[in-house]
């Protein structure tokens, strides 16, 4: 939706304007003929003496004539080349950023074909949901420590970049020791400095904010809290998803660095079972302000739909974007439109033909001065 403001208004060519005097002698011409018109129409009545009492179109074909004279003198603002002050108001986004668990547990194989790319398939169907235009995307993992990926972006192939990536391997491979902890904590922290860097570089956004925390579970505790009240501080709440099943799975084991190097790493399963910690998730959507899903329960779709709305009803639902437009399209269009209508009144040949004569001169201006 845009509003322009006419008062506004300003000429890039205004040495063209004079050509308006042509259409305002014309416009006194029809005005004479529509006197005529109607005098000739009262003598009729006055005078003449029928069964059936007349009816006389007030304009006749004087209305398609007027509106011809209305598309002449638009092309010719057209040509003076108009600008004006435009009002658009649009609908605010919503910035996405996306803490993705890349610990140890994550490798369980409890639900197919494991935590981690169970994760990113649904990373894929929330990016789709999104519409793109106004709304922005970031992604950081978190294992021991926070990695980020990618920074606040409205560009969906760089996202699906790194996405197709992540498909295929975790950055925090089993081998490493910072692997084997789960640090909510951290990747909230990050999450935050995404933002924080994004207001840096560019700006206070008036998209709304949210997190969107996947994860196994982390027991409670006070680390969890502070990154929490962090991210209260900020107004950005914290949507959990839930990846895993609460009878789990054991965690593969570390491969050898041998089999590493031969390339043939071999799959074996550690002593250490991993289950969703459901509890520990549900306290930190209640303690975010945000809500909790299960992707093992709720559909990817539903669940991706349902955090953008709920996103998105958080913000401004509306702001209002000032631009100065040029209105040399909508003049032709316009003046097109005119063009058009007037047909539906004229029924003489030689009106008709005129028509197309002034129709073709019309077009011939045009082109001379925009070519």
């Amino acid at each position: 939706m845009f509003l322009t403001d006419l008062s506004t208004v300003q000429f890039g060519e205004p040495i063209y304007l004079w050509l308006l005097v042509v259409p305002s002698v014309l416009l006194l011409v029809w005005g004479r003929q529509l006197q005529v018109r109607r005098a000739d129409a009262r003598h009729f009545r006055q005078h003449r003496e029928v069964p059936v009492p007349e009816r006389f179109a007030p304009f006749g074909n004087l209305l398609g004539w007027l509106c011809i004279l209305l598309a002449v003198t638009l092309t010719i603002l057209a040509v003076a080349r108009p600008k004006a002050s435009v009002s658009r108001v649009r609908t605010t986004g919503v910035d996405l950023v996306i803490l993705q668990d890349g610990s140890a547990s994550m490798h369980v194989r409890d639900i197919r074909p494991d935590r981690w790319q169970r994760s990113t398939s649904f990373l894929r169907v929330l990016a789709q949901s999104l519409h793109w235009t106004n709304d922005r995307i970031a992604l950081a993992l978190f294992a021991h420590i926070a990695a980020p990926q990618v920074r606040l972006t409205r560009d969906v192939n760089t996202f699906f970049f790194f996405l197709d990536h992540l498909d295929r391997e975790s950055p925090f491979p089993l081998q490493d020791d910072t692997t084997w902890d789960t640090n909510i904590e951290a990747g909230i922290y990050w999450g935050v400095r995404l933002i924080e860097k994004d207001q840096e570089l560019h700006g206070p956004n008036a998209n709304s904010k949210a997190f969107v925390l996947l994860s196994d579970g982390q027991a409670w505790s006070g680390e969890i809290e502070r990154s929490l009240k962090l991210a209260r501080t900020w107004d950005i709440p914290v949507f959990v998803v839930g990846v895993g099943t609460p009878s789990g799975g054991y965690i593969p084991e570390a491969p050898d660095p041998v089999e590493l190097r031969r390339g043939t790493t071999p799959v074996r399963m550690s002593s250490i079972h991993s289950t969703l910690d459901r509890a520990s998730l549900l306290a930190i959507a209640s303690a975010g302000g945000g809500q909790y899903f299960d992707l093992n329960r709720d559909g990817d779709r539903a669940v991706a739909t349902t955090i953008i709305d709920a996103a998105r009803r958080r913000g401004r639902s509306r702001e209002v974007e000032e631009s100065f437009d040029d209105l040399y399209w909508e003049c032709l269009f316009a003046a097109a439109c005119l063009l058009c209508l007037s047909v539906l009144w004229l029924r003489g040949r030689s009106e008709l033909l005129l028509h197309a004569l002034g129709t073709g001169a019309a077009l011939l201006m045009v082109w001379t001065f925009i070519r």
